[in-house]
């Protein structure tokens, strides 16, 4: 046998396999000894170092033990698991194969809707009608890595690196309530905020600090699957409420239910704003019923006619509030960052929980954010990016008039996406397959609704990803899809 060609690591490896056949072979203590660096270096043709990286790495593993002045032997252990006839150092078939695992499985927790999107590269299609994802051409991201690079200098170094589930980034909380909350006519201070890993991850902590089998959760119908599905991992009972023109209908909220999730900036899906003569109605329930109210300010920046609402936390008597805000429909989903406010005993015990399923959200991440807000940089931003939406706003919003066969679209004055009623002849899922083939990304509606058997003829098109000059192109063909169920 010969090794001397190749890379020292193939000649490592080639020695070490020639060893572990000389380990597979050893079946009692006189066959336990191996060979010397010096005699297996001239036999294989390959240097001496090169074997004694060989056996120093079967020596780290266990399976070879030195012996001073002895040499180096078959370890112990392995030499009794040959004797017994078990297999060392073969491939065995992976233990998701021949293991079952015993796990718990509430399959009414498991079979609701969700939603299902078609991350395989779709911004490579021409028409990416796509929710809930962004235009990356519209991303920062120069000043993104500016302040990645910023949050590593020496003075901001220690709360980027740090490890500290007790506390956030002093800097972005500091931000958050001087200059993010203060737009949405909150006052609030440190002890109120926890930051999160985005929306989901706070809905998760209040539903696990909050709810149990005992509890009721009203929520919009239609409304957000993924508070559903948290909602009702919690064990809570999850009931519906009317949403129309103006939002969430307060008086449709069953009676007895112990707190409402609601997203009254921009409905989710319909994008439909709650008033303010409703939102003064929800509070004075909440607080005549012991009701906690969620608010999912959700896109509530994104606003292209008149002055954003104010936010349900903002106004008298809003006690029971706890408010939900993103960064990720701003900056991007991926970046999953966002925080919760809340009253601080609250906040306390909130922050306890999130320790132990996963600490805290990345301290570099968090004052790369802090410091972008702080200089002005994210205000730029999210500037420039509403002003780049609204374009799109305005272009999605003719074309889905001109040329959708729809029976209802769903006025918006913001938001980054149409909720659109078809004819009751389409099937909204198979509208979304045939779409897909010619390289239209739409999402069906059904999945919004709470009904065990619901409607099929909704839509949900999205106009933050896809390039505005797509748009109408995009919307006719559609349109053209659309009319092949007539």
């Amino acid at each position: 046998m010969s090794a001397t060609t190749g890379n020292k690591q193939t000649k490592v490896a080639f020695v070490r396999k020639f060893l572990e056949e000389i380990i597979l072979s050893s079946n009692g203590p006189q066959r336990a000894k191996l060979p010397s660096s010096r005699q297996l270096a001239m036999e294989l043709g390959v240097s001496r170092n090169t074997v004694l990286a060989a056996y120093q790495e079967l020596i780290a593993e266990g399976f070879a033990e030195p012996k001073s002045k002895s040499g180096v032997f078959v370890n112990s252990e392995i030499l009794s698991q040959l004797s017994k006839g078990r297999k060392i150092l073969q491939p065995t078939t992976p233990k998701s194969e021949r293991f079952e695992f015993k796990v718990a499985i509430d399959t009414s927790k498991t079979n609701l809707p969700e939603i299902h999107k078609p991350y395989y590269d779709w911004h490579k299609l021409k028409y990416p009608f796509i929710c809930g994802q962004v235009n990356a051409n519209l991303f920062p991201s120069n000043t993104w890595l500016r302040y990645l690079s910023m949050a590593l200098e020496p003075i901001h170094r220690n709360f980027s690196l740090s490890d500290d589930p007790e506390h956030d980034d002093p800097l972005l909380v500091t931000a958050i309530c001087r200059r993010i909350l203060p737009s949405r006519g909150i006052k609030a201070d440190p002890s109120m905020i926890l930051i999160t890993m985005g929306t989901q991850e706070g809905l998760f902590l209040i539903a696990d600090a909050l709810f149990d089998e005992s509890s009721t959760i009203a929520m919009e119908n239609p409304g957000y699957p993924d508070a559903r599905h948290i909602f009702i991992r919690s064990n809570a009972k999850v009931v519906g409420a009317t949403v129309d023109d103006f939002g969430l209908v307060p008086e449709s909220i069953p009676d007895g239910v112990d707190a409402i999730y609601t997203t009254p900036s921009h409905q989710f899906p319909t994008n439909a704003t709650l008033s303010i003569s409703r939102r003064r109605r929800l509070l004075d329930m909440a607080n005549e019923n012991g009701m906690v109210v969620i608010e999912d300010d959700y896109d509530s920046e994104l606003r292209y006619i008149g002055r954003p609402t104010p936010a349900l936390l903002s106004l008298a008597g809003a006690e029971p509030v706890l408010y939900l805000g993103s960064f990720s429909k701003f900056l991007a989903p991926g970046l999953r960052l966002g925080f919760l406010v809340g009253p601080p005993s609250l906040i306390r015990i909130l922050r306890q929980r999130q320790r132990y399923v996963l600490r805290h959200p990345p301290g570099h991440l968090q004052r790369a954010l802090a410091l972008m807000i702080e200089q002005e940089a994210y205000a730029r931003h999210l500037r420039r990016y509403r002003a780049s939406l609204k374009r799109s706003w305005q272009v999605t919003t003719d074309s889905v008039r001109d040329h959708l066969p729809a029976v209802k679209i769903y006025s918006t004055a913001g938001g980054t996406s149409f909720w659109v009623e078809l004819d009751p002849s389409v099937d909204a899922v198979e509208l979304t397959r045939n779409a897909l083939e010619e390289g239209i990304v739409i999402e069906p509606g059904n999945v919004y609704f709470l009904e065990e058997n619901p409607p099929k003829n909704f839509i949900r098109i999205g106009f933050g990803a896809i390039e505005p000059r797509n748009i109408e192109a995009g919307i006719q063909l559609l349109g053209d899809i659309i009319r092949r169920f007539e």
